[in-house]
């Protein structure tokens, strides 16, 4: 594991990147302790604080745990699938926001990533997974929901959908297009929905699932997402001639 001291890069994040590379590439591997603080510190010519402040990184990434003790220190950890979710999803949103991605091509994405797992989800949903969606359509139907409460609940009812494939890699994947493309874009559709509108069409998501027909679940969400785009079209529209009558 080696570091460039003449980078203009932050030491403390090249060290983290070569601890993570090590554990990627297999040359540290789960539950192996690492190296001290004093031992890295001395391995990369820094100071401790620096190797410290490296070690918090990894943490922060659930890549390694700590223990205290005598037989305490860092040691590599067993990332799972859903302690992954976080930067996934926060990953999503950053490149979602700072690229200028048009609504429709978000939308088509999202909705083709989703209809991938209908096959899947048809075949492999269980009543827990049925369960979870009936329960969110019954909560979006409540007329007190508040517009933020509806946004979580139809990021939930997707959630449900995209983990009754039973593929852990796919949920991990989906991640950042459920729960980071979802709420973007009820930020734009949430004044021109028609709850009744989405709660049939979630209801129909549900019942082709419920009947294991992956082809009719897969129809169901090319509906959704057709009343999605026409949805922010009306929203784009009405902005732009706000837009002409201000100007």
């Amino acid at each position: 594991m080696k570091i460039d001291p003449d980078s203009p890069a932050d030491l403390s994040a090249q060290i983290a990147a070569a601890i993570r590379d090590a554990i990627v590439g297999g040359s540290l591997i789960v539950d192996e302790r690492l190296p001290s603080e004093a031992e890295l510190s001395e391995q990369f010519e820094v100071s401790r604080p620096t190797v410290r402040e490296a070690l918090k990184r990894l943490a922060a990434q659930s890549l390694i745990r700590t223990q205290r003790g005598a037989t305490g220190g860092a040691f590599v950890n067993r990332l799972s699938f859903e302690d992954a979710y976080p930067q996934q999803i926060t990953t999503s949103t950053l490149l979602l926001s700072m690229n200028a991605v048009s609504f429709s091509t978000a939308c088509e994405a999202r909705y083709a990533l989703e209809r991938a797992c209908a096959p899947l989800s048809a075949a492999r949903r269980t009543a827990d997974h049925l369960a979870t969606m009936r329960a969110e359509i019954h909560r979006q139907s409540q007329p007190g929901l508040t517009d933020e409460a509806f946004c979580a609940s139809d990021v939930a009812f997707h959630r449900a959908l995209v983990d009754g494939t039973g593929n852990p890699v796919l949920s991990y994947q989906l991640a950042g297009a459920v729960e980071a493309m979802q709420p973007l874009m009820n930020m734009i559709t949430f004044t021109a929905r028609d709850r009744a509108r989405i709660v049939s069409l979630h209801t129909n998501v549900t019942d082709a699932l419920e009947a294991q027909d992956g082809a009719a679940t897969s129809a169901a969400l090319s509906a959704l997402e057709t009343e999605t785009q026409k949805l922010a079209a009306s929203v784009f529209a009405k902005r732009s001639r706000q837009s002409s009558i201000n100007t």
